[in-house]
């Protein structure tokens, strides 16, 4: 088969991915074998690829947002069948018995492994998947729109869950990208007013076509105090920009795996009157699994941009760069 391997992580306009050829990988007892339909391309695969994040799984095949159908069940799986469409996300493994597992907090499971960094990923014609940490897709959405859902999407709830918007509220959203535009679009529907600061002005445009109340430069200010905010764009340098933009009690949730340094806060001004900064870690299964029901009940506007699996470099290249608005999609060039 064809997949992509992080061959030398470093700058993506060093080209550290190689295009390989490798044999199809066999399901592992409880695992299923998917021949991959489409994968989305996450600002997580860059962070993997360049090696913000460390190295856990040498020449590892990046993507953790793929749409595959299972063609081979490993020993001891149920509730899949050969020829099931399925989705498979970031967080691949939990212990299942420590304490946060046991609390219902498996995100924060010391032993969690994803896909994508310590596991083979979608960036391939075929991958497996524990078959426990599958989902079972929503059938209003076609194999590429509904790639991006399963981490931008899943992630994104996540992090307005921890923004704690209050009904009606006033939500800041810092850059705009695959994740950014879908959040947007769970917030408005549950009857939020959404600010989109961001830079590039077809981000910008995309903001307000789906329906934001106003949309301006990243360190550009709201027109009104922000009640929560959630800051996508991997830069330390707009926490405080936020933070002084959050309303008395307002919450910053920051969704990304990987943030350049925060500068020195005043906390006169970026904390007082209990302003907070909260960070997102991964999601759970229960995440993904409300968020997908909250998909299949509101059908949302997935932006996204199809690329060849053979132009995997290219489109992290173009995600790095900004140039494109929503989110690129990998679909396998045989279907």
């Amino acid at each position: 088969m064809n997949a992509w391997v992080v061959r030398t992580p470093g700058p993506i306009d060093t080209s550290p991915l190689s295009y390989v050829r490798r044999p199809v990988p066999q399901p592992a007892p409880a695992e299923l074998l998917l021949r991959v339909r489409t994968c989305g391309v996450c600002r997580t695969d860059l962070h993997v690829s360049e090696g913000d994040l460390p190295v856990h799984h040498p020449r590892v095949t990046p993507g953790h947002e793929i749409v595959a159908t299972v063609v081979g069940l490993g020993a001891g799986v149920s509730g899949y069948a050969i020829g099931d469409r399925v989705g498979v996300a970031w967080l691949r493994h939990t212990c299942g018995t420590c304490r946060y597992c046991v609390r219902g907090a498996e995100n924060l499971c010391p032993q969690s492994r994803y896909t994508g960094w310590d596991s083979d990923g979608g960036y391939a014609e075929y991958t497996t998947a524990p078959a426990a940490f599958a989902y079972h897709l929503p059938d209003n959405y076609d194999d590429v729109a509904v790639a991006p859902l399963l981490c931008a999407g899943i992630i994104g709830y996540r992090a307005l869950q921890r923004a704690q918007l209050p009904q009606g509220g006033r939500l800041g959203i810092y850059g705009f990208g695959g994740s950014a535009h879908l959040t947007a679009q769970i917030a408005l529907a549950q009857g939020a007013t959404v600010h989109v600061m961001t830079r590039g002005e077809q981000a910008q445009q995309l903001a307000l076509e789906l329906g934001a109340a106003s949309a301006t430069d990243a360190y550009g200010t709201p027109p009104e105090p922000l009640d929560s905010a959630i800051l996508f764009a991997p830069v330390g340098d707009l926490v405080p920009v936020v933070m002084r933009a959050l309303d008395r009690g307002g919450i910053l949730s920051i969704a990304g795996i990987h943030l350049s340094d925060v500068p020195v806060l005043n906390y006169q001004l970026d904390l007082f009157y209990e302003r907070e900064i909260r960070s997102v870690t991964a999601n759970t299964r229960a995440d993904g699994e409300a968020f997908l029901r909250f998909a299949a009940e509101h059908t949302l506007k997935v932006t996204t941009h199809r690329y060849p699996l053979a132009s995997g470099q290219q489109a992290l290249n173009d995600l790095e760069a900004g140039r494109f608005d929503g989110a690129a999609v990998l679909c396998n060039d045989a279907l």
